[in-house]
């Protein structure tokens, strides 16, 4: 993932105007009928472990939006902040979107520690965020806050449940990365898994770390545990690290099982060889896919030079969910107005994804896909969705 912050965004946030707003209205008035819709997004953009693309997706989104003349003329200001992965600054950052610049709502955020930092904040501010890639447990857990994505811990759950009823894996292996208060949420969807399919993991371990510099140890300690399959939860880099330290230990006969943040063309490109393949479902229709699904969300990308990944999937979907709602608020656009059409809207259908987007429900689909050894290249494992039961 890039760690710089993408052009898209920086154009975007650029545009910001010194708007002066009050109470809960939209900058630009004191009633919310004029000026700006002030929307706001905090995302780790710098850090050991960055989410880029979600906001610089929404930026896309509401750019076009704005250039086909907005909302009656209103057009969307939209503030993208960097949490930095400092939990000081995700905190500073909501206050400066929500109480300094009057945001009506967070859209198409990504970050591993906001949720769980800002939920507080956002219910007492009566503000709703919609990020486009739900990271931390915060995000899934807190009325305030709807991701579009079904967040790690049910990716994991999916991508098990995938591997154990579709698949048919058995001696297993699931080792797990860790980040902040996580282990809970990893613990009950582990035990969920067994519960309702049976399956008895060799190996269950929590001390994955992000970042290693030799993920060998873990490899030689699943292999000598005699697990035929592997579940890891890692990021693009570290991923495609563990698979090339298992070829290196002649571990070619292991299918591995992965998480949408591992799906990417660099990932592919990365790995030359990765056992008898990788699978996950994953939260969108497959971008590696080329066809009329992804067609607005692909062209939109490539004309904002936004990558195509899940994460900016993500991002698009949050804010063109966000659009959606907003035309149909008869009067002033308020901060309240929003939240309760927010609230009241009724399930939003999307071919990107497995199942309407209703705020407070998490989506619980993917679509499977695979990596061939060999092969450098995504392909879909399946014609449909795979839902958890």
């Amino acid at each position: 993932m890039k760690k710089a912050v993408l052009g898209a965004i920086a154009l975007t946030a650029a545009a910001a105007l010194g708007l002066v707003g009050c109470g809960t209205a939209a900058s630009g008035s004191a009633d919310g009928s004029g000026g700006p819709i002030v929307v706001g997004s905090i995302n780790s953009l710098s850090g050991a472990i960055t989410f880029p693309e979600s906001s610089a997706a929404a930026a896309a989104v509401f750019k076009a939006f704005n250039e086909a003349g907005g909302l009656n003329g209103r057009k969307i200001d939209y503030r993208v902040l960097d949490d930095k992965l400092d939990p000081g600054t995700a905190t500073a950052s909501a206050r400066e979107a929500v109480g300094g610049d009057n945001a009506v709502a967070m859209v198409g955020s990504a970050s591993m520690i906001e949720c769980e930092l800002n939920a507080a904040y956002y219910a007492q501010q009566g503000i709703l965020s919609i990020p486009g890639t739900g990271v931390d447990k915060g995000c899934f857990e807190n009325k305030n806050i709807s991701p579009v994505n079904p967040g790690p811990f049910n990716d994991l759950a999916l991508s098990l449940n995938y591997g154990s009823k579709v698949l048919g894996l058995k001696d297993t292996c699931v080792m797990v990365a860790i980040a902040g208060s996580s282990r809970p949420s990893y613990e009950k969807v582990i035990a969920d898994w067994q519960a309702n399919t049976g399956a008895k993991p060799l190996l269950v371990d929590y001390t994955l770390p992000y970042g290693a510099s030799d993920y060998t140890p873990y490899i030689v300690k699943a292999k000598k545990a005699g697990c035929t399959s592997i579940s890891i939860n890692l990021t693009e880099p570290d991923g495609a690290a563990m698979a090339k330290a298992a070829d290196s230990q002649g571990w070619t006969d292991v299918t591995w099982l992965g998480l949408p943040s591992m799906y990417s063309a660099n990932f592919a490109k990365a790995v030359s060889k990765i056992g008898s393949g990788m699978y996950m479902p994953v939260a969108f229709y497959p971008f590696t896919s080329d066809n009329e699904i992804n067609a607005d969300w692909r062209k939109l990308m490539t004309e904002n030079n936004v990558p195509l990944t899940s994460f900016s999937q993500g991002g698009y979907l949050a804010a063109k969910y966000f659009l959606e709602i907003l035309k149909t608020i008869p009067g002033d656009i308020t901060r309240d107005s929003v939240t309760q059409a927010i609230r009241d809207a009724q399930p939003i259908a999307n071919p990107m994804a497995g199942q309407p987007y209703k705020f407070g429900q998490i989506p619980l689909s993917g679509w499977p896909i695979v990596l061939k050894s060999g092969t450098n290249e995504w392909a879909n494992a399946s014609d449909n969705w795979f839902h958890l039961s």
